[in-house]
Order: structure tokens, then sequence, then C-alpha cells
């Protein structure tokens, strides 16, 4: 099983911490998971400046870890062109702030903000993975999810790390392996070795897991064993 350890943050110290012990901690190839919120989308706000970040790449270009980014946020499409010139290699949005017209000065369907984020990550062959909410009904939003190869099922509330695992992500993930057989699917949330083992059980690809890795007592433990089951 892939496990994708999070960074979720309230201050670059803390995100350059993280980055310079997960050399320590993590195989070379793994995959780093970074959370941005807003506190539009999102009710509390992380960090999530990419200018910091790439500072830090090319202080430290021993980094090799893949490096996904999930913009909790609202009007994606203007965010991720904040990260294009960033060494990563996947991207994750929202299919409710694509939907949500609020924000926009320019009113745009759902159609075209995707072709916008999709057109611009291809350009940098960076793969573009569509997060649900734990509320969002994947049978009324199929349309949508057709347009995308690889799926996150969030399992908490879009947010704070260290929340608990909602129940209802494995019929989430059941139903786009049903419907998306060759999709890789994605959980974010409440993992640990349990519920781990029933998001594996149900179908999903790649785990992602903050607090039981970073915060455990031995993080090469904790996430040896998460890969393991």
């Amino acid at each position: 099983m892939k496990i994708a350890p999070s960074i979720n943050c309230p201050d670059f110290a803390c995100v350059s911490h993280k980055f310079l012990n997960a050399r320590q901690y993590f195989p070379k190839d793994t995959w780093l998971h970074i959370d941005v919120a807003d506190a539009r989308f999102t009710y509390n706000k992380s960090w999530g400046n990419p200018e910091e970040l790439k500072k830090l790449f090319e202080k430290h270009p021993e980094f090799e870890f893949n490096i996904e980014v999930h913009l909790m946020v609202e009007e994606p499409e203007e965010v991720v062109k904040l990260w294009m010139d960033l060494p990563i290699q996947r991207i994750i949005v929202h299919l409710e702030a694509i939907k949500d017209n609020r924000y926009r000065k320019k009113k745009m369907t759902p159609e075209h903000v995707i072709e916008s984020i999709v057109k611009r990550c291809v350009s940098r062959r960076i793969e573009v993975m569509l997060a649900t909410n734990p509320e969002t009904d994947l049978e009324k939003e199929k349309g949508y999810l057709e347009y995308f190869t690889a799926h996150q099922v969030l399992a908490v509330r879009p947010g704070p790390a260290g929340q608990n695992f909602l129940i209802g992500a494995l019929d989430k993930i059941k139903f786009l392996r049903e419907q998306f057989p060759n999709a890789t699917i994605e959980v974010d949330g409440g993992i640990n070795l349990e519920t781990a083992k029933l998001c594996k059980e149900a179908g999903a690809d790649i785990l992602v897991a903050g607090s039981y890795t970073f915060n455990s007592d031995n993080p090469k433990q904790a996430y040896r064993e998460l890969s393991g089951i």
C-alpha cells in the first residue's frame, strides 16, 4: 500500500521542520502530501506559500520525494497557477470548489474550470486528482468524476489534521472502484492501522497519513507498518 505522509502546518517553520525530518523517516521515493487550506473553503487556515517551499527545495536539492499538493481552496484554477514552478508531481483540487462560483469575478461553468486546471497541469506534466468532501454524493456527480483518472476520498471534514475517520468514506471508495476500475484512489483523513485495512479492502491505492506518521514516537516504524498492511 502506498502511504503519503501529510504536512498540515500553520507556518513555514513547521513545514520546513517536517520536510527535513522526512529524510530520516521515509524512503526517498515516498509521496509527501502538502495540505493548503485558505479559511474560505475551510474553516481554518494553514500555511500555503509556494515561494517559501521553492526556496527550501533550492536550498536542499537532495530531496527525492514525490510531492502532491492538496488545495482546499476556493478558485482552485487561480491558486494552481502559483504552484506550477515547483517540482511537484500531483495537484489535488476539490469538486465543491470547482462548482462554486461565489468568489469568481468571471462566472465559469464547472467544465470550464476543470479544463483550465487540467490544461495548465498537463503542460507541466503534473497529474490532477479530484477530491470530494464527505457530504458529496458521488452518484449525482458522476458526470464530473469522469473527467479524472485519479480521485481522493476525503474521510474527514476539510481542514486541520487529527480528525476521526468517517466510516461513510468506505462506500465512496467502493463506488469509485466499481465505476472506475483503473482509477487511482486516494483516501485522506483519520488513517491508522485499523482504518487503513478497511480502506485497502474497499479498493484504495494510496493512504494519506499525517498524525499517524509524523506524530508517532517512531515515524519510520509507523510508516513501515502502514505500508505493509
